[in-house]
């Protein structure tokens, strides 16, 4: 069985996983019903007999960026489930997703999922979506403005706690110098993960601000750093394809650093399988698919709602070496 180290300050914050059995009871009808649910998905048509219902999903994912196909791949294995009409749309530039998300509520969807990375960009069009009295659930990024904007409930990691665990890990690896690569300017929860990483790292770490869209330009600037400053022991970043780049950086820059990443693709497994990475920091992202479809279609058929005003969360795991074997598969299909 897998080792799986979670973050030790998520107080009050609930892990719900709903994952298809939402209305089995404890029955023996209950458990019958809910393995008929999990067959129909598992043949690709319904599971439910509710109305045909639209959601948009709407997030700030750039083009090629495999974090969010794994996402979608939840929202849409849900949707299937769920008897869901699914549209899936995104942006990185944060003006251009807020027009997304009125595109959405001009199609009168009947529920809305949406990331808020720049919640100040977000903030209107989103209370447009409640307004509108469109159920909105808001993932990824934004767990502190959710409330505030009027969401039903947040699906993601705490992106401080997260950090956190990361300081405390390094910690643990007699780590004294690291880098904590941000490469998406304006990010709050990129400011957040390096915030909370410096908090209880017992080292010394900095913040290096690189172009995520230029990926030659974020090896260039990763090696130069190391180049200049052989005292650093640990370059942690804060996406799986920045891994690789890091990786290349210490390759040419002659360092001895230890390269740890958030997020998990199956590069990022054979990274640790081989001991080029030294852990990673895994926030589940297909839960947060399809948990955000699943809980939308619980609160249109059910007025369920989870939570409790607090987040859902996914995350942080700390994955390393140990726990990289019973992983691969699933992240070779592209769920984890």
């Amino acid at each position: 069985m897998a080792r799986v180290r979670t973050g030790v300050r998520a107080m009050g914050a609930v892990l719900a996983v709903v994952l298809g059995a939402s209305l089995a009871g404890c029955s023996s009808t209950g458990g019958k019903r809910a393995e008929e649910r999990a067959a129909a998905a598992a043949e690709g048509r319904a599971a439910v007999n509710t109305p045909r219902w639209t959601f948009a999903m709407v997030t700030h994912s750039g083009d090629g960026d495999t974090f969010w196909d794994i996402v979608q791949k939840g929202a849409e294995q849900a949707a299937v489930k769920d008897n869901i009409n699914f549209l899936y749309s995104h942006n990185d530039e944060a003006n251009q997703q807020a027009q997304l998300v009125q595109t959405a509520i001009d199609k009168k969807v009947d529920g809305l999922i949406v990331s808020l990375a720049k919640p100040d960009a977000m903030k209107a069009v989103v209370a447009k979506a409640v307004k509108a009295g469109i159920p909105v659930v808001t993932v990824n990024s934004g767990s502190a403005e959710s409330k505030e904007f009027g969401a039903l409930t947040h699906i993601g990691q705490d992106e401080s706690i997260a950090g956190e665990a990361v300081g405390d890990e390094l910690n643990g690896r007699d780590r004294k110098k690291a880098l904590c690569v941000l490469h998406e300017q304006g990010n709050v929860g990129h400011e957040q993960r390096c915030a909370g990483a410096k908090k209880t790292f017992d080292g010394t770490m900095q913040n290096l601000y690189v172009d995520g869209t230029n990926m030659p330009d974020v090896t260039a600037s990763i090696e130069a750093k190391l180049q200049s400053d052989k005292s650093i022991d640990a370059v942690v970043t804060l996406g799986a394809p920045f891994a690789d780049a890091a990786v290349q950086a210490k390759q040419t820059a002659g360092s001895k650093a230890e390269i740890d990443t958030f997020d998990l693709n199956a590069k990022v497994v054979t990274g640790l399988q081989t001991d080029k990475l030294g852990f990673a920091v895994d926030q589940q992202p297909y839960l947060q698919g399809y948990e955000a479809v699943d809980l939308l279609w619980l609160y249109r058929y059910n007025r369920n709602v989870l939570g409790g005003g607090l987040p859902v969360l996914t995350g942080p795991q700390i994955i390393t070496k140990d726990d990289a074997d019973a992983l691969a598969d699933y992240t070779k299909r592209g769920t984890r």
